[in-house]
């Protein structure tokens, strides 16, 4: 298959996988249920160090040089997010006295076995960015709804905005080099694969905080 054609149906399946999760919950009810913006910024946090680990642990391995810078400019991008979070939570009285590095879940743990560069794509920039930023724009919503604009700002002008482009850094690397039937096969279980891990470990901490409206990577 043509390497665009096959993203372009991989794109439809991702988004129809995501929609059947059914990520969105009503807001009236998660509000209900008292879960704070701080409480969740401190998950985004341990979401944005595993994601910058996981670019920057990819990226010794990975030999095509697009791939490699593309995982170094997400490494740093994603450590930036940490530090704006961190601001954001120091703002709001919550400084990271005593913030500890998130232990590693199954889907990190899956991410960090992929060998290929087609996997890392399919799996990390592609499947998981779009994920988080569906997921972002959920959380920005949740947020008004609690009078935090400050918080919806900080993802809608900057954070979001650099998902985008990971996401569609790593449409366009797919296009690229996902151009045999061997390739294209190893991209879409790694996509598939990796939604249903973050479906699981989502619901899970959805489970524990009382609302699934909590950010992404």
């Amino acid at each position: 298959m043509e390497s665009r054609t096959f993203v372009e149906e991989l794109e439809a399946f991702v988004r129809a996988r995501l929609a059947q999760w059914g990520e969105v919950m009503a807001l009236g009810e998660d509000v209900a249920r008292g879960a704070d913006v701080p409480q969740l910024l401190r998950l985004a946090l341990a979401n944005e160090i595993s994601v910058s680990e996981l670019a920057a642990i990819w990226m010794p391995s990975t030999t095509a040089w697009d791939i490699k810078i593309a995982l170094a400019e997400q490494a740093g991008d994603e450590a930036r997010h940490f530090r704006l979070v961190s601001d954001r939570l120091a703002a709001l009285g919550f400084p990271l006295d005593d913030f500890t590095l998130p232990d590693e879940n199954p889907l990190f743990a899956y991410l960090k076995s992929l060998s290929s560069p087609v996997e890392r794509i399919a799996a990390g920039q592609f499947a998981l960015e779009l994920l988080a930023y569906q997921v972002n724009e959920t959380f920005m919503r949740y947020c008004q709804e609690l009078g935090d604009q400050e918080t919806a700002e900080l993802y809608r002008r900057v954070i979001q905005p650099e998902e985008l482009r990971h996401y569609r850094r790593g449409k366009q690397l797919l296009i690229t080099h996902a151009t045999t039937r061997e390739a294209q096969r190893a991209a879409q279980e790694a996509a598939t694969r990796t939604i249903e891990l973050a479906a699981t470990v989502r619901q899970r901490a959805a489970e524990e905080l009382g609302t699934s409206c909590f950010p992404g990577c």
